[in-house]
């Protein structure tokens, strides 16, 4: 029997987005995170003396600002090279061989397998043939899978493989289908790129470990690595180990009941009590979605930015230090009421081509587009960071409309 750890996306020293700007946030915790998560990885290696560890690519976000991101990498791996614990890596389209121009040298239990080609390393001690290529430039669009060798005999074979592989909403590199893997023959796939963790097939597992930091509200929830334990007969069993420092989530209030703001702030207490009991008092940075036809929604419209900091405010009363609010989302409409947005007339047609918009994702592109070359044109202290929003990301996009609909129409009805 022996166990290893499966890893991916790591991507150390990334930032993470929309945090540090609130006073009270956690700021070194937070430019610390993805180092953090890595000793964590580190800690978890020697406490269940893994044989060996696998990072499927994108190790490092882009090419370093300087030497102290490769720094704190070596010096993680040298603790595991005290243990004789050996890790064997891949690039991603981030961390892509022609990306990185600073380079320092690997402790000797480090090895990235090549780009150019995949390869095979044998671990004869513990009866594992390991076959892997990397990123020899960001945008890798081959299958590299069908050049991978096949299964060799007598060993556990892994395949190593950054790729989206059959998932949808993220860059196709490196795609690949399942059957292409099945027909490698191996027992087991370390997959890295797609930052949701997901087993895509069981026979052989085929699994995405996803990144082992959230880094904006994109990416939720737990995030981690797989310990994987193989038993004497070659059957492997996963388990979910979380690393993370910080986990971001979605926080949807129904405030349907409420009748004031101060009902809102209520609910909103218990809805984000309820994550955290989810979480076991991990730290949290929420986004906040108030929705509901609601007698509340004047008091909200008359004034969002008072209960925007009332959110915030309740966060850091009853969140004991661990919840910092990202955003507060504005969703509610008038109780009783037929939504404005239905029907003829002016703000019926507004609808319809907000729908438009959501269907038709080359003319949403196309908008943001345009609204990315208006933030360019905007002074310095009205931009609004367009890397950050994301204005040319479909996804982005669509919840930006999702926003402005209800928010529209509370500014265009009449009264």
């Amino acid at each position: 029997m022996f166990k290893f750890i499966h890893a991916a996306d790591i991507h150390l020293d990334s930032p993470l987005l929309n945090l540090e700007q609130y006073d009270g946030a956690p700021v070194e915790a937070v430019r610390m995170a993805t180092r953090q998560a890595l000793e964590n990885l580190v800690g978890l290696a020697l406490r269940e003396a893994v044989a060996f560890v696998l990072i499927a690519g994108d190790l490092y976000d882009g090419n370093w600002d300087n030497t102290r991101t490769g720094l704190h990498f070596k010096q993680q791996m040298a603790r595991l090279r005290s243990a004789e614990i050996p890790v064997f890596l891949i690039a991603g389209n981030h961390d892509a061989a022609n990306k990185m121009t600073y380079n320092l040298r690997l402790t000797d239990n480090v090895r990235y397998l090549t780009e150019n080609k995949p390869e095979t390393i044998e671990l004869d001690q513990v009866g594992v043939a390991i076959h892997g290529q990397g990123f020899a430039r960001p945008a890798v669009t081959e299958n590299l899978a069908v050049h991978y060798p096949a299964a060799k005999a007598g060993y556990y074979n892994i395949g190593l493989l950054h790729t989206c592989a059959t998932c949808t909403g993220h860059e196709p590199y490196a795609p690949c289908s399942l059957d292409d893997l099945r027909g490698r023959g191996y027992d087991y796939w370390a997959l890295g790129h797609v930052h949701q963790r997901g087993i895509l097939c069981r026979d052989p597992l085929v699994v995405f470990p996803g990144n082992v930091q959230g880094r904006h509200i994109r990416e939720t929830g737990a995030k981690g690595c797989y310990l994987i334990t193989v038993d004497d007969r070659g059957a492997a069993s996963e388990q979910f180990q979380p690393l993370d420092v910080m986990r971001w989530e979605n926080c949807r209030v129904d405030v349907t009941a409420a009748c004031d703001g101060d009902e809102v702030v209520d609910a909103f207490v218990a809805a984000m009590n309820h994550l955290r009991s989810q979480h076991a008092g991990s730290p949290l940075a929420l986004r906040v979605e108030l929705f509901g036809a609601s007698r509340a929604h004047a008091n909200l419209s008359a004034d969002p930015q008072k209960w925007h900091d009332e959110i915030r405010g309740e966060a850091i009363v009853h969140g004991d230090g661990a919840v910092w609010i990202e955003k507060v989302k504005f969703e509610t409409r008038p109780a009783h009421e037929v939504d404005p947005l239905s029907g003829d007339g002016p703000l019926g047609e507004l609808q319809a081509v907000l729908a438009e918009l959501l269907a038709d994702e080359a003319q949403l592109i196309a908008m943001g587009s345009e609204l990315a070359e208006l933030d360019r044109k905007l002074p310095a202290e009205l931009k609004t960071a367009t890397d950050a929003l994301g204005l040319t990301e479909a996804g982005t996009l669509r919840e930006l409309i999702g926003t402005l609909g209800p928010l529209l129409a509370a500014r265009l009805s009449p009264g």
